[in-house]
C-alpha cells in the first residue's frame, strides 16, 4: 500500500518519541501489503476499528494512540488524517470530527 503522507506520522512521534517505533512497525508492514478489503486488515490488526467506507482506526502504542487513516482499497492507497493521543480521539469521537 502507498501511504499519504508519512510526514504527519514523523511530526507526531517528533512530539511523542514514544509512538516512533511502533508508527514505523505500522509503516513497514503497510508498505509490504495491499489490501482488499477490511477483512484482511483485521487479520494483521485485530484491534482496529471502522468508520463508514474507508475510514480505518489502529491502535498504536498499545492503545496509547490512535491512527485514523482512509484506506482506498481500491487504489492501493492510505491517506493519513490523523494521528492522535488516546484523549484527543475521545474528544473528536465525542465532537463528531472524524
Amino acid at each position: 500500500m502507498h501511504v499519504i503522507t508519512r510526514k504527519r506520522l514523523q511530526a507526531f512521534w517528533q512530539n511523542h518519541p514514544d509512538a516512533e517505533r511502533p508508527l514505523k512497525i505500522w509503516l513497514a508492514i503497510m508498505k509490504l501489503k495491499h489490501y482488499e478489503g477490511s477483512h484482511e486488515v483485521r487479520q494483521d490488526f485485530p484491534s482496529v476499528s471502522f468508520l463508514g467506507k474507508w475510514r480505518t482506526i489502529f491502535n498504536i502504542g498499545g492503545n496509547k494512540y490512535r491512527l485514523v487513516v482512509d484506506m482506498r482499497y481500491d487504489l492501493g492507497r492510505i491517506y493519513i488524517r490523523h494521528v492522535l493521543t488516546h484523549e484527543e480521539y475521545d474528544r473528536r469521537m465525542k465532537d463528531g470530527r472524524l
